[in-house]
């Protein structure tokens, strides 16, 4: 038998708990739908287990979109400060760490538990694990929803099952599947906050370097299009991690360079210069003055300089040569780890099918789409859960 409900949330993460518990506030009746059998998996995961549930710097800058100004309406109505009063009446203790960052004290589990007394508060009835077989559009108005556990017949389908990112925690492509049956554009998905690879033979000579770690400045593309961040980047035996490289894997397309400034606050020239005519050290010994010992001796090797020889002994030639590679270090990634590593899922459903004001797809009255389901990334630190809150607050609202 069919049961009447008023809005189904397909998806129980962090913008499908928001949004189910926004709507059900607001007197709707609402069924939280999610195949998984433990709730909001990827919440628990996140920011090494204490998740990094906001941003105080958050705003539209710090997001990539297609359409970039889509989400200027949903992070102004829904604000880090918004959440912050949420976790606080549930005295949640927080703290932040750099650039806004803000983290729970204690574990991220203690988000998904004010998700979901929110959502039990406001009578959200909860369909977990269950699957979603169909979502059809019934002629007159409204959705019939095909579950493991029944048929739904609804006037609102918010799809919240987010993107393809980390699939051994349950991701799926079902928001994609979704927005092909109902002919929506998409913006092509790909990997985003992930580990950049090299090719085997071209990295060889870093594979020795795996495990250090430095603040850097990262930088692709060119004019326009450039975008830099400083942050700690991390080696790898297939390549390059860490915070500054997560930041730019969003930026950056196959095919085109990074470049990596190894010390951002010395121009390595001048000082390797004025060294040579006061120094007595050898080079790896002089550069280990700025540098970790050991990457040291490895970023002369693979570049092809004698880490013995005399400082004073060099050409001012090869010395220049040396600086220009620290301080612009330019490699060419031969792709990413892919979705089993990267944080979320840039592209998805083209924004310019929803209503910024609702995320409601325009075409089809009802339907839904929030959180990383559609094309809105945020950086590295938060954004992305900001996202998923304002986003999903929105489409509460007003389904």
């Amino acid at each position: 038998m069919n049961k009447q409900v008023d809005v189904v949330v397909i998806g129980a993460g962090a913008a499908g708990m928001m949004c189910a518990a926004t709507a059900a506030k607001r007197g709707k009746r609402v069924v939280l739908i999610d195949h998984a059998s433990k709730l909001a998996e990827k919440i628990r995961i996140s920011g090494g287990g204490r998740c990094n549930f906001t941003n105080l710097q958050a705003g539209p800058a710090n997001f990539l979109s297609e359409n970039p100004h889509f989400c200027k309406s949903a992070l102004s109505r829904y604000t880090p400060q918004d959440f912050l009063a949420l976790l606080q009446r549930y005295r949640v203790a927080w703290h932040e760490k750099h650039k806004g960052q803000l983290f729970c004290d204690n574990s991220a589990e203690d988000v998904i538990q004010v998700l979901k007394a929110e959502c039990d508060a406001a009578k959200v009835q909860w369909r977990m694990p269950c699957s979603v077989s169909g979502v059809e559009q019934l002629p007159e108005q409204g959705f019939l929803v095909r579950t493991s556990q029944g048929e739904l017949v609804t006037e609102s389908v918010v799809i919240a099952s987010g993107g393809l990112s980390i699939p051994k925690i349950g991701a799926t492509d079902f928001a994609h599947q979704i927005a092909r049956q109902f002919q929506l554009k998409m913006v092509e998905p790909r990997p985003a906050l992930v580990p950049l690879t090299f090719d085997a033979q071209s990295w060889a000579p870093f594979i020795p370097l795996a495990g250090i770690s430095l603040e850097v400045d990262i930088a692709t593309g060119d004019k326009k299009q450039k975008m830099q961040f400083r942050e700690d980047l991390l080696f790898t035996h297939r390549g390059l991690s860490g915070p500054a490289v997560l930041q730019i894997s969003s930026f950056w397309q196959p095919g085109t360079a990074i470049r990596i400034n190894l010390l951002p606050d010395v121009d390595l020239a001048e000082e390797l210069l004025s060294g040579k005519n006061s120094s007595k050290k050898n080079l790896a010994n002089f550069l280990a003055q700025y540098l970790p010992a050991r990457l040291a001796d490895g970023l002369l090797q693979a570049h092809g300089f004698d880490g013995a020889a005399k400082l004073a002994e060099m050409q001012d030639k090869r010395l220049r040569l040396l600086g220009e590679k620290l301080n612009r270090w330019e490699l060419m990634p031969s792709g990413s780890e892919g979705y089993k590593k990267a944080e979320v899922t840039r592209g998805g459903v083209d924004t310019r099918e929803l209503s910024q004001q609702t995320m409601m797809v325009t075409k089809v009255p009802g339907l839904y789409f929030i959180g990383e389901a559609m094309d809105v990334t945020g950086w590295l630190g938060g954004y992305n859960f900001q996202w998923a809150w304002a986003s999903g607050f929105a489409a509460g609202s007003s389904v």
